[in-house]
């Protein structure tokens, strides 16, 4: 059901601006698309900007993670998606899960990538997890101005309330119907991606509920840049909760940064090149991905 929360002014300072839409759309499997600092900082600036005029922070519950949610849905109609607000209750506070389907691909194999977008009340949460929400808007914005014809179904989303108990990815899965579970063929979590003094990738690919595959995936893409990577588990961030409901998941973190939880986890707490590297790499899987329905 449509959520009736409405979009808050962005203000001139949250403009966006964005390349024609290419004449012809790309199929699948053609080379992906890459990204600049400036394709990506933007949006980090933007959330900065919203937590600045809201307390300090973006957390659940506040109008810095409404205001939030308003300017990725905003960035995200402009570009043609079809969005979508889902509402949940957590902590006795109204929740929004956003939730992004980009229209083409085979519906029977739904390939989820997402990041949580709400912060915690002590700091405005820029790398946790403005980087992560940036990375995956700036690739859904990549799909969009390629006009790509997937054959998986992209979805993409942001989830609510996280910070307190991954309570907005839970409530997604939980809300589920059997069919539309068992369409998920993969879910892509990406928490922290722009850690600064970042020295390798962490990429989920260990243990139950992992998929090797994709996370062999972004090994690939990290070491054919010479860049080293780490495996890690399903638990710690939104993957946990896909884990539970049996879908696999992939994805990646640059690990726990400086001033995690805390004030100073601002804009100056996200290292640019790292931040552009990481949507690189997500940009570069999911176009990977989204060219096969097999496994």
């Amino acid at each position: 059901m449509k959520s009736s929360l409405r979009l808050l002014p962005l203000g001139a300072a949250l403009a966006l601006s964005f390349l024609p839409v290419p004449a012809m759309a790309a199929p699948a499997g053609h080379a992906a698309p890459s990204v600049a600092e400036r394709d990506v900082m933007p949006h980090l600036r933007a959330l900065q900007q919203i937590a600045d005029r809201n307390g300090g922070n973006r957390a659940h519950g506040t109008r810095g993670y409404t205001e939030s949610v308003a300017y990725v849905r905003h960035a995200l109609d402009r570009a043609g998606f079809r969005t979508e607000l889902r509402r949940f209750e957590a902590d006795g506070r109204a929740g929004y899960n956003l939730i992004a389907d980009w229209p083409g691909g085979d519906p029977r194999h739904v390939l989820l990538t997402g990041a949580h977008l709400d912060s915690v009340e002590q700091g405005p949460g820029i790398n946790d997890n403005g980087s992560g929400s940036a990375s995956v808007l700036a690739a859904a914005l990549k799909v969009a101005e390629a006009r790509l014809k997937p054959a998986r179904h992209l979805r993409f989303a942001w989830w609510g309330a996280e910070e307190g108990g991954l309570f907005g990815s839970a409530n997604y899965v939980d809300g589920l119907s059997a069919a539309d579970r068992s369409a998920i063929d993969l879910y892509l979590n990406f928490d922290q991606t722009g850690s600064r003094n970042t020295r390798q990738w962490l990429v989920v690919q260990d243990g139950p509920g992992a998929d090797e595959a994709a996370g062999q995936a972004f090994a690939s893409w990290f070491a054919a840049r010479g860049l080293a990577t780490f495996d890690i588990g399903v638990g710690g961030s939104d993957n946990e909760s896909f884990g539970k409901a049996g879908i696999p998941s992939s994805g990646f973190s640059t690990g726990i940064s400086d001033c995690i939880h805390e004030a100073c986890d601002n804009l100056a707490n996200v290292d640019p090149a790292t931040e552009t590297t990481s949507t690189n790499a997500l940009i570069g899987v999911v176009w990977q991905l989204a060219a096969t329905t097999r496994p």
